[in-house]
């Protein structure tokens, strides 16, 4: 059967989040087949359990945001993009902050670190959600217009156009689509960072954002260039990088998908409305699991996406 996936061994990480600032230990530890992908606050005097679902989603201004009660973690998306592209089910995070740390600003290094601690298939089947009617979250008309849609697919591909009008931007591409079939994900989209503007941070620090944000986990654009010395990773990793958010932001639904997504300057926000629209139709979608790998969408059944 295609089974479940978790690490093999426990992996660590220690950095700053993007927004607080803060420093933050992260532990990557094994779990339990049907576990999922479960924080722990461990930084609190009783540790707090935090399921990853897309009811648990309680903030998405510029993150993704989890919550229990009035326990938070702050910023999740990079990291389940990563438990996304390399397939991994079941994981506890534990966490000594509001905010996973930020790191190089893509999911890369997160990448790295599950890699580095290794990936077991486990005794049960890997369950997926796969969408059998199209769903559609739609918001704003003409020069407000943004959507993101998922329709029937066997497999997993996301499609995404942005639109900024900015030079930097402008000269590369703007519309990018990926098929999680190439098992291309680290090589293609993992490494790409999240990218703001100089004229945006002094609003977002008074709001206490950006607190911990710089050169050396974002790109930073002024008025007409990129700021970074070493320029971009892709010629077009802007889009990618809403790629890899998207990746993640989906993944927080607790199970791959089996869909094509496509969206039109989409956010965290409307990428958790597009999964609780589904959600809220059991008629467009069902629970599928596959006996036999070879029954599985290409791609599925690797251990691990080439670098």
């Amino acid at each position: 059967m295609l089974a479940q996936r978790t690490l093999k061994s426990l992996t660590k990480a220690v950095g700053v989040g993007l927004h607080s600032g803060q420093r933050v230990e992260l532990t990557l530890r094994p779990a339990g087949p049907d576990t999922g992908i479960v924080f722990r606050r461990v930084d609190l005097s009783a540790p707090v359990e935090i399921a990853v679902n897309a009811m648990a989603v309680t903030d998405t201004r510029l993150a993704s945001t989890i919550s229990n009660g009035g326990v938070k973690v702050h910023t999740i998306e990079h990291l389940m993009s990563a438990c996304a592209g390399l397939g991994l089910d079941n994981l506890y995070v534990d966490i000594t902050a509001e905010e996973v740390p930020i790191l190089d600003g893509s999911s890369a290094s997160f990448v790295y670190l599950l890699q580095s601690a290794g990936i077991v298939m486990q005794n049960a089947p890997k369950r997926f959600i796969r969408v059998i009617k199209p769903v559609e979250v739609r918001e704003g008309e003409g020069r407000t217009l943004k959507w993101a849609r998922l329709d029937p697919y066997h497999g997993y591909k996301l499609a995404f156009e942005i639109e900024f009008d900015h030079p930097a931007v402008n000269s590369t591409g703007q519309r990018v689509e990926f098929d999680f079939g190439s098992g291309q994900y680290a090589r293609e989209i993992a490494r790409a960072r999240t990218f703001g503007f100089t004229r945006d941070v002094e609003m977002m620090r008074s709001n206490g954002l950006a607190m911990g944000g710089g050169l050396d986990n974002a790109i930073v654009m002024d008025d007409v260039k990129v700021l970074n010395a070493d320029g971009l990773r892709y010629q077009d990793e802007f889009v990618k990088h809403k790629i890899l958010d998207a990746v993640g932001d989906l993944y927080i639904v607790g199970k791959p998908l089996l869909a094509a997504y496509s969206a039109f300057r989409s956010g965290h926000a409307m990428n958790n409305q597009l999964l609780r629209a589904l959600l809220e139709r059991p008629d467009a979608y069902e629970v599928v699991s596959f006996q036999h790998e070879r029954e599985a969408p290409r791609g599925f059944a690797q251990l691990a996406p080439a670098w």
